[in-house]
């Protein structure tokens, strides 16, 4: 296998990753913008622009754009994220020419016709509206603005129904020209592909992009602020969603791998504490679990769990006391071990995928500027103490938490304030019976 990067002279970087054996390719165009760049009246235009990206460009129709690689028997798709937008394609071995084409095609040439886009928007107001029927979108929505109010990183990536339809053709084209900019692109190809062949397709469709912004079109992102408080909804369900959350480390930060260490010992699998003491011994609900996530200067480490109405009180006062117990105690050497050696199978698992190999490549260059070797990967986890774990619950512990409860109607905020004493000051208001029954079940 063979990875090789290279750099054209306006400074997008292509990278690419050859996969003996393989018969099919992945690759795509990522782009270091999203949601994060928009003001507060541009909410949802990165995604509204993702979408009007496949409905015509000044040499192919929409109809032809889907035509062209599904008549190979290809895929194209795109998706937009707080701080990166990616168009990709996956292709049988030999048409990565004709996928670069196109994705050149409509990042470039996209017309942004007043007929599709209006058509469109109704599409994505469905799409929102859509988001207003699922509780946990709702309590993902409520919890990110409760982190970081009055900020675009706060904020949906879809936009609001006001924003989306305000937003015309002038408002995607000004946004195209002002970030759309060669030194925040890669081109990642993965799989049956060479680089010789890749660097020289996207040298002839890509190469004229202008090497600097546009006067005066910087990105001017301001720093996120983590905030927290409680947020809620009045909304009523068959289930109670409950999210809460704590400012995490960005994905540059050395205590990253600790806090995606913590977050599988904590919520990551059927093993981890939550797992065990709110499911399996207790019965609060089918699903409970952590993650941890990351922006370029701050992040989150968010505990999610569903369960019916007359629990809500019992869930939150055992997470409560899983995590003053984690940070009192420590977790053991056995539990960070085996959440060590998930995460080092998770990452190697997903890189026998060339699509998984194509994005995380992409990503390695446009968060740190250069790749990062599965083996250095493996290395940081392996880096990762028990004292170091116990550190991080200990600072999650004692800091500001974030709470969203959708899902109990006029209790949610009750609901969601009562959580928000429970995690702070390492338990709060939790019971202490629960406390007690929560360290004599700990996992071992």
């Amino acid at each position: 296998m063979t990875t090789t990067v290279s750099t054209l002279a306006n400074g997008l970087r292509i990278v690419t990753h050859s996969m003996p054996g393989v018969e099919t390719s992945s690759l795509g165009v990522w782009i270091g913008v999203g949601a994060r760049q928009e003001t507060e009246q541009q909410q949802g235009l990165s995604h509204l622009l993702e979408h009007m990206a496949f409905k015509g460009t000044k040499n192919r129709t929409a109809m032809q754009i889907a035509e062209e690689i599904e008549q190979v028997g290809g895929e194209i798709n795109a998706a937009t994220s707080l701080e990166t937008t990616a168009y990709y394609a996956r292709t049988l071995k030999g048409d990565e020419g004709l996928a670069l084409e196109i994705l050149a095609d409509i990042l470039q040439n996209s017309t942004f016709d007043r007929t599709e886009l209006e058509r469109e928007r109704e599409v994505i107001l469905q799409e929102i509206a859509a988001t207003q029927d699922s509780p946990d979108e709702i309590a993902y929505d409520l919890i990110q603005e409760a982190a970081f109010p009055e900020q675009a990183v706060g904020r949906p990536i879809l936009g609001t129904p006001e924003s989306v339809t305000a937003a015309t053709p002038d408002d995607l084209h000004r946004f195209l020209a002002a970030h759309y900019r060669p030194h925040r692109m890669v081109v990642s190809a993965a799989g049956a592909v060479e680089h010789a062949a890749i660097e020289r397709h996207v040298s002839a469709l890509f190469g004229g992009l202008a090497a600097a912004p546009l006067a005066g079109a910087g990105i001017g992102e301001e720093p996120a602020r983590y905030v927290g408080g409680a947020r809620s909804s009045k909304k009523a369900f068959e289930q109670s969603h409950v999210l809460m959350g704590f400012e995490g480390p960005s994905y540059r930060a050395p205590d990253a791998f600790t806090a995606q260490v913590f977050s599988g010992l904590f919520g990551g699998g059927m093993s981890s504490r939550l797992f065990q003491e709110v499911r399996e011994k207790r019965g609060l609900c089918y699903s409970i679990y952590a993650a941890a996530w990351g922006l370029s200067d701050s992040g989150m480490f968010q505990i999610h769990a569903a369960t019916g109405h007359p629990m809500v009180a019992e869930l939150i006062d055992v997470i409560g006391a899983e995590l003053a117990d984690v940070a009192d105690a420590g977790p053991t050497a056995r539990e960070v071990a085996r959440a060590k050696a998930q995460l080092k199978a998770g990452l190697l698992m997903s890189l026998e995928s060339s699509g998984a190999r194509a994005e995380q490549m992409a990503r390695h260059l446009l968060v740190h500027g250069r790749l990062i070797a599965p083996d250095e990967l493996v290395a940081r986890v392996d880096a990762v103490t028990v004292e170091g774990v116990r550190t991080f619950a200990q600072t999650l512990a004692g800091s500001t938490v974030s709470v969203a409860v959708v899902g109990s109607g006029k209790k949610s905020e009750a609901h969601a304030k009562r959580a928000q004493k429970v995690l702070t000051a390492r338990g709060g208001d939790v019971d202490e019976t629960v406390i007690r029954r929560a360290k004599v079940t700990k996992v071992n």
